[in-house]
């Protein structure tokens, strides 16, 4: 959405007949939420100064005109969360998806009410909620941009959101866009009827396209995914297409600033123009839409059959890369996760590194609820400054599902590790897993 509006906000500059007072209007449209303050402190670096990572939410709250679409929610809800690195070279750019039902580690964040919430383990769309508890946006981005971040070592640099109406608005400028649902779609909860084949959508029927979820594919929140994506991809193409008047520019840009709410330093025409403008010489066939790596947190804790968790070492190989800037190559990182090891294969030997009490405990725990089997607690030999990770040779592939969880953390082989399980030392540096 937000490289959407940015192209044609560059457009609508260069369109012959349009006076000031459009770019006015439209500059005046877009949202800006001041979060500066408000994510804190403790931020990963920026290990690739000239790259861009735009938070980009899909805002699911229930206020005004969006109240029809679902009952019972008192809180700002995030239905949709990815996040755009747009490459430092500006030849190549890659959006990330995150399953909302991602089981995470929510972080404290303040309430907007004078309270602060405890850090704990939840779906991570969870944190637009608690920050936005007033509602108020700068809080739901700030504590949204505080789970991202802690979760996948990113430093996000921007934000912005784009609400059900406004998305609407978009599809309707453009007279629909096409899908081709290969079989029909009858969902009250997301208020849309299609049948199977081609058909062209809009109002009502394309958002709830989008957001359908439980009546089509296997009713999981990665099969909705793939079909947002699809819709992007096919809004995008419509957009390139349609738009070559200035009242059809006008029209849809008029819906995409109006339900747009960005960072100060994004919000506004021309920011976004420039964005678009280093957006342009990106080729079609190096935007990569992918995933985060994931699997059911069933397989790990059987009694959670609602929730996702990230595949390890594969997730933390794609935040990494893209931290690095280094291009993401998608069928490979999905090859990788289709064959890596889920953290219920892993036996863990925890062991206190440190002359704090409990450490080991506290750790043993944490890993239990991630899925981990805990064999034993112990105190180590030797004090340790960093958390290590030891393995005998036949458990590296266990070693490194562990080590990724921890940054900054390294695993080694060792002749002396206990048979069968890989060993944690946990060091002075030890806070929690990611």
């Amino acid at each position: 959405m937000l490289w959407t509006a940015g192209v044609f906000s560059v457009l609508i500059l260069a369109v012959a007949g349009v006076g000031a007072w459009v770019y006015q209007d439209l500059d005046g449209s877009i949202g800006a939420a001041d979060i500066d303050g408000k994510v804190g402190g403790d931020r990963p670096e920026k290990l690739s100064p000239g790259s861009k990572n735009i938070l980009v939410v899909g805002s699911d709250s229930r206020d005004g005109d969006n109240g029809k679409y679902g009952k019972g929610l008192t809180t700002m809800q995030s239905d949709t969360l990815m996040v755009v690195h747009i490459a430092a070279d500006r030849k190549w750019a890659t959006v990330v998806s995150f399953p909302r039902d991602s089981w995470v580690e929510v972080p404290a964040c303040d309430k907007g009410d004078g309270t602060r919430s405890a850090a704990h383990h939840f779906k991570i769309n969870e944190a637009f909620a608690i920050g936005g508890a007033t509602g108020e946006v700068a809080g739901a981005a700030a504590c949204t941009i505080r789970a991202v971040e802690q979760n996948t070592g990113l430093r996000i640099d921007h934000f912005t959101s784009v609400d059900f109406q406004g998305f609407k608005g978009m599809v309707n400028a453009l007279g629909g866009i096409e899908v081709c649902p290969k079989q029909a779609i009858h969902d009250k909860k997301a208020d849309l009827d299609l049948e199977a084949g081609c058909q062209t959508v809009k109002d009502e029927a394309a958002l709830g396209y989008v957001r359908t979820r439980y009546s089509v594919g296997d009713g999981s929140d990665i099969s909705r995914i793939e079909r947002q994506q699809e819709f992007m991809r096919a809004l995008a193409d419509r957009a390139k297409q349609k738009l070559t008047s200035p009242g059809d520019l006008y029209g849809f840009l008029k819906a995409a600033t109006g339900s747009i709410t960005t960072d100060r330093s994004l919000a506004g025409v021309r920011p976004l123009a420039g964005l678009a403008t280093e957006l342009k010489g990106v080729p079609e066939d190096r935007l990569t839409f992918l995933t985060v790596p994931n699997y059911p947190r069933e397989l790990d804790v059987p009694t959670d059959r609602a929730n996702v968790v990230w595949q390890y070492p594969q997730a933390a190989q794609l935040f990494t890369s893209l931290a690095k800037d280094k291009e993401v190559d998608k069928k490979r990182v999905a090859g990788d996760a289709a064959n890596g090891p889920h953290a219920r294969d892993v036996r863990v030997q925890v062991l206190n590194g440190t002359d704090r009490g409990g450490l080991a405990g506290k750790a043993a725990e944490e890993l239990k609820q991630a899925g981990y089997t805990v064999t034993g607690t112990g105190n180590a030999p030797d004090t340790e400054e960093k958390t290590r990770v030891t393995y005998p040779s036949d458990q590296r592939a266990q070693a490194q599902v562990l080590r990724s969880r921890l940054p900054g953390a390294k695993a080694e082989a060792s002749d002396e590790a206990t048979a069968g399980a890989v060993t944690l030392v946990v060091g002075e540096d030890f806070t929690s897993l990611r």
